[in-house]
């Protein structure tokens, strides 16, 4: 039983950290692409703002859903009996 808990631990690390390592880089490339658009096309900044943030929420989310995951496996673990 113990050494299911270790993995499950080490699963629930494991999928906050790749969430969180995913979420920094997709924002980051998107952030660097919202700069290079609006430097650019500046009369387009306030609608590719508008998209960015949208994008940004949901790139978060995503990152939050994975989070909620883990965070069942660790407390509300469905694999120990």
């Amino acid at each position: 039983m113990e050494v299911t808990l270790g993995y499950v631990a080490l699963a629930a690390g494991l999928i906050i950290g790749l969430g969180a390592i995913g979420a920094c880089i997709g924002i980051g490339i998107m952030g660097s692409k919202y700069l290079e658009a609006s430097a650019r096309q500046p009369e387009l900044m306030n609608a590719l703002q508008t998209k960015m943030f949208l994008l940004a929420g949901l790139i978060d989310a995503a990152f939050l859903i994975g989070v909620g995951i883990a965070m069942m496996f660790a407390f509300a673990n469905p694999f120990v009996v």
